[in-house]
């Protein structure tokens, strides 16, 4: 598993000659309604296992939560289950608003 810091995943989403990845949300949807990532997919942490036939195991996913730790696990399962471009992203939401979006909502 990769890791990715906000504003390299900031930098890797401006640049148009990079092809982004897909950003995989796994927090509850009431953590999703109340700040995320524009064009972030949310599928929650618990949901994983019985939807992971929706996701591309060829595709690359940047995967969040609030704080990067389920991120992580989900990342972590995902690999197990034969995904091979799975990228962590540190510090979670939280970073991402403390780091790119300091107007963004945080709880």
């Amino acid at each position: 598993m990769q890791h990715i810091s906000p504003n390299d995943l900031y930098l890797w989403l401006q640049d148009s000659d990079r092809a982004a990845p897909h950003l995989l949300d796994v927090r509850e949807p009431w953590e999703v309604a109340l700040c995320q990532i524009s064009g972030s997919q949310n599928v929650p942490m618990n949901h994983i296992p019985s939807e992971q036939t929706r996701l591309d195991p060829d595709a690359t996913y940047v995967v969040i939560c609030h704080h990067g730790v389920r991120s992580y696990q989900v990342a972590g399962f995902l690999e197990r289950q034969g995904f091979e471009n799975m990228i962590n992203l540190d510090g979670g939401i939280a970073a991402w608003a403390n780091d790119v979006e300091p107007n963004m909502a945080r709880y």
